[in-house]
């Protein structure tokens, strides 16, 4: 049984665990780590369920249907949090998230695969393109935080509203990165899609309605589980002695990113570098393509307005991140030192955000 099933099976005790500990008032801490457990196999079988409901959809409709469920959780626990007032755990989960996959598991699958195969290779042309998208999301986040440095007092209001200008445009840049992967360069990525389709099944023997039926109902335990979660949050992690931000960009991710972790490595170990680089690349750039502005959005929607004005040295994490994976990446080849690099750097920031004081 692979590590990915296991994990959706077994962890799924912690469902109902997590409930009692609500109910029966077991205390924060319980209550916070019994549903960190349980929200990993939920955000497996979403994984799955998306997998295969793309399968019968076809590599179009089930690239965008891919696209859009593909960080489903992390923006569920974004929402939810936001809907809380937790405001700076939702910007640091959204730092923490680019960084998990462009660090932790691109980390891993290079540095498992390169144990496994001396070299491995992926197509330079997708990396320098990965480059120049998550460059933008620097920059994306870098403006509004240059624009309130350097300001005597900007308002709320207006760094509100250019934080939505700013995650419009963003929306529209995430549009045409899946016109581009779909439609005029789909070629570039017929590797992953056949990768992808192998790992799924065949589309004659996929049960369409049973999967969807999966997808909504693990939606909704993922909404029941992140409510608990984020009304414990605060308690729990004080408890802990955590503070918001190391909980924001360390925990909550790789809690939602459990399925992609999973995933990246396990296709690394099988020689499929170029689907592993998808997979952590391609859920980095949803993260700040999609579910930032989503997020952005749906906070003015809400009435909890957030903006893109990150903690500075935020910033300088993903800006750090973003070019050692770049100067790591450009030439299409990968070694298990190379992702040792990576995985040094998540640990070296990790620890800087475990100390960094609440500001």
């Amino acid at each position: 049984m692979s590590i990915k099933k296991i994990i959706s099976f077994g962890f799924l005790v912690f469902l109902p665990i997590s409930v009692m500990a609500e109910y029966l008032h077991w205390g924060a801490i319980a209550i916070f780590a019994t549903c960190c457990l349980a929200i990993i196999p939920l955000a497996s079988w979403l994984s799955t369920a998306t997998e295969e409901i793309a399968v019968v959809l076809g590599p179009t409709l089930g690239g965008l249907m891919n696209a859009t469920f593909g960080n489903i959780t992390e923006l569920i626990i974004g929402l939810v949090a936001l809907n809380a007032g937790l405001v700076e755990v939702v910007k640091a989960s959204i730092t923490g998230s680019i960084l998990g996959n462009l660090l932790l598991v691109l980390g891993l699958a290079m540095f498992l695969g390169g144990l496994r195969f001396k070299e491995q290779e992926f197509q330079p042309m997708l990396a320098r393109t990965n480059a120049s998208v998550m460059n933008l999301a620097v920059i994306s986040l870098l403006i509004p935080t240059a624009v309130n440095f350097t300001s005597a007092r900007i308002p709320e209001s207006e760094m509100q509203q250019l934080s939505i200008a700013i995650s419009l445009v963003l929306i529209l840049v995430y549009g045409a990165t899946l016109l581009f992967s779909m439609k005029t360069h789909s070629y570039l990525y017929d590797v992953g899609v056949t990768e992808i389709e192998g790992e799924g099944g065949n589309p004659e023997k996929v049960n369409l309605w049973l999967w969807i039926a999966v997808l909504l109902v693990c939606t909704v335990l993922v909404a029941i589980e992140s409510e608990f979660l984020v009304s414990s949050l605060e308690e729990a992690t004080a408890s802990l002695g955590l503070t918001a931000l190391f909980t924001g960009v360390i925990v909550l991710p790789i809690v939602g990113n459990a399925a992609e972790h999973t995933t990246a490595v396990t296709v690394a170990l099988k020689n499929k570098m170029d689907l592993s680089v998808s997979v952590s690349v391609g859920s980095s750039m949803q993260i700040a393509l999609f579910v930032a502005p989503a997020l952005v959005l749906g906070g003015y929607f809400m009435g909890q307005p957030m903006d893109l004005n990150f903690n500075p040295f935020e910033l300088v994490a993903v800006a750090v991140s973003v070019l050692i994976v770049n100067s790591i990446s450009s030439d299409g080849r990968s070694n298990w030192l190379e992702g040792l690099l990576l995985l040094a750097t998540y640990v070296i920031l990790g620890i800087a955000f475990y100390v960094h004081p609440i500001t």
